[in-house]
């Protein structure tokens, strides 16, 4: 069930990196969701995302917590 919240996150997160406001939402949401392991690899995907599409940057703070 936890890995598949964490795939489900993942293509959420894919739908919304159009719009920056959303896409943190959503990141936000996911940290009270997930494990703290599966936060680690949502990190990973997050910073992939970010590469592709620089704005969403912002969103990397709430990671930090």
């Amino acid at each position: 069930m936890a890995r598949a919240m964490l795939e489900y996150t993942k293509t959420v997160l894919n739908k919304v990196s159009f719009d920056t406001s959303l896409f943190c939402k959503e990141v936000k949401k996911a940290l009270n969701r997930l494990l703290p392991y599966e936060i680690e690899e949502l990190k990973i995907f997050i910073q992939s995302l970010v590469q592709q599409n620089p704005e969403l940057n912002q969103c990397m703070v709430l990671l930090d917590h």
